[in-house]
């Protein structure tokens, strides 16, 4: 009776049943088999069943106490799944493209250092592949941000039914520019593979009537590298490569696909090459900067702008940021544009009180560079600009982490008391360690993720990344604002800061400066009334 409500298992019910029939039987052979006195009797029933009504209140307590255990791990096992789902969740997030699906450039960045380590220890062949969708900047100028995004989305889908029967691996790149790795053993295959994701994106057929050349429909111009085709040892070698082709392709009037081939001469267009442009660019006035306010939710005033460089070539035509910032970044001329972006940036805002905070792009190639920061700490000497009135805007894509020498000129300028911002968030390698690492002021998150809230799953994983951020105590910009229903879903959850088209264009600084003008004098006006 004692093992049965003690030591075995059992429920209650069933160990008061079984232990019960014990003592019955006891009872029942005491009075029918055994010839024993009544004294006897009644002791040996005392005994039992005082035995079992305590071993019985004993195995309640113990079941009590079961049930309790088994509850809390129960309730452990639920809260170990939902943190292995948020972790899961959280991964994805940070490599995989918001609006597309695709892998974004951290998940492409760690497949093309993988191929590249496995290309220099085996010679395993593969290529890179770069695809930039044709005039798309027309396309969203006329067609506006949302009908971009699904261009996007459609073209993301035909490059990656094109690619599915090959060992590849399909990422974005950043804004229109795709970025295709493909295991492969000659330049000829990794074409043959370009080709197929260039005739796939032509036969969606996608209405673009603005195109100057008057196709009519979206297109893209590919640029391929392949392995064998490029010496070196660093595979940022292959990439420019690729990118090099692409640019080929695009002028040789886009919608086609080239190959990099090392005996092939290379073509200066007539008004010479971009590089030879930025040598020139500050001192011939070719470069300048566009300002974009950037405006705070709760009461839509003005609370900084973001400095964008402009180029135009020899004839005035503009050249896009995607194009010559990777050159400048290759050749070193970022370096005395970025001087001049900061120094010009400060005069022309901060110099005239038109905003608090001026930010401005920083290169890894300035972040890496010795001095840097003291350079910083020139220009707001010599523009007797405070500190904390400078934002430096440091893109996620950069991969900060393990990168030493970028943390520690962070650091420097932190101590300086500059701001620094981190742009694209959730779009690049920085992932979530680079938070903990840094105490950025702000956290730009990418326009993509705001365009792809529209969806209940999308909508989600945006307030899911804003509460991140918030957790860890960072201000929150939002950039791709496009319509007001964007605005009041953002202040539902509470973001500081917003900017996009919907509340501003990039413009040059008079126009700038006629926009904080006319606010200010309809701020006054209303506080006029009020009194």
């Amino acid at each position: 009776m004692m093992i049965t409500n003690l030591y075995f298992n059992f429920k209650f019910k069933l160990a008061a049943l079984s232990s019960g029939l014990i003592v019955a039987t006891l009872l029942i052979s005491l009075f029918t088999i055994f010839n024993v006195n009544l004294e006897f009797i009644v002791a040996i029933s005392v005994l039992y069943v005082s035995s079992y009504a305590l071993t019985l209140f004993v195995n309640w307590k113990l079941n009590e106490e079961r049930y309790r255990v088994f509850l809390n791990s129960l309730h452990a096992e639920i809260q170990q799944k939902e943190a292995i789902e948020r972790g899961a969740a959280l991964l994805r997030l940070s490599t995989t493209d918001a609006l597309t699906g695709l892998a974004n450039r951290r998940a492409t960045d760690d497949e093309l250092r993988a191929l590249w380590e496995g290309w220099q220890s085996s010679r395993q062949g593969f290529a890179v592949v770069l695809i930039d969708i044709d005039y798309f900047k027309r396309f969203n100028d006329h067609y506006g941000h949302q009908e971009g995004d699904r261009c996007l989305v459609a073209v993301a889908g035909a490059m990656a039914r094109a690619t599915a029967r090959h060992s590849c691996a399909l990422g974005r790149f950043g804004g229109e520019e795709f970025i295709v790795l493909i295991r492969c053993e000659s330049r000829d295959e990794a074409g043959l593979v370009a080709e197929e994701v260039r005739h796939a994106v032509e036969s969606l057929r996608f209405v673009h009537e603005q195109r100057p050349d008057h196709i009519g429909f979206v297109t893209v111009s590919v640029g391929a590298a392949f392995s064998g085709d490029v010496g070196g040892d660093k595979v940022e070698r292959l990439v420019t490569e690729a990118d090099r082709a692409l640019y080929g392709a695009k002028a040789s009037g886009r919608n086609r696909v080239r190959v990099f081939d090392r005996n092939e001469p290379r073509k200066v267009d007539e008004d010479g090459t971009i590089a030879d442009l930025l040598r020139s660019a500050v001192v011939e006035g070719r470069i300048s900067l566009a300002y974009q306010p950037i405006r705070e939710v709760e009461s839509g005033r003005i609370v900084a702008a973001e400095a964008l460089m402009r180029l135009t070539n020899t004839k005035g035509k503009p050249i896009s940021p995607a194009a010559f910032i990777p050159v400048a970044e290759r050749t070193g001329a970022i370096m005395e544009l970025g001087r001049w972006a900061i120094a010009t940036a400060c005069r022309d805002l901060i110099g005239n009180d038109l905003v608090p905070v001026v930010s401005v792009n920083m290169s890894a190639v300035q972040l890496k560079a010795p001095g840097f920061a003291l350079s910083v700490a020139a220009i707001l000497g010599e523009t007797g600009i405070l500190p904390h009135r400078l934002a430096l805007e440091v893109t996620e894509g950069l991969e900060i982490d393990n990168q030493p020498e970028i943390e520690s000129c962070i650091r420097e300028l932190k101590q300086l008391g500059v701001q620094v911002w981190l742009d694209d968030f959730g779009t690049g390698f920085a992932g979530l360690s680079c938070l903990r690492k840094i105490d950025f002021d702000v956290v730009k998150i990418d326009r993509s993720f705001l365009q792809a809230s529209h969806a209940p799953k999308g909508a989600a994983m945006f307030r899911d990344m804003v509460g991140l951020l918030k957790n860890a105590g960072h201000a929150i910009v939002v950039e791709g604002i496009e319509d007001e229903e964007q605005l009041d879903f953002l202040a539902e959850q509470a973001v500081d800061l917003v900017q996009g088209f919907h509340l501003g264009k990039p413009m040059p600084l008079a126009a700038f400066k006629q926009v904080t003008v006319m606010e200010s004098a309809e701020a006054a006006k209303r506080s006029g009334t009020a009194r």
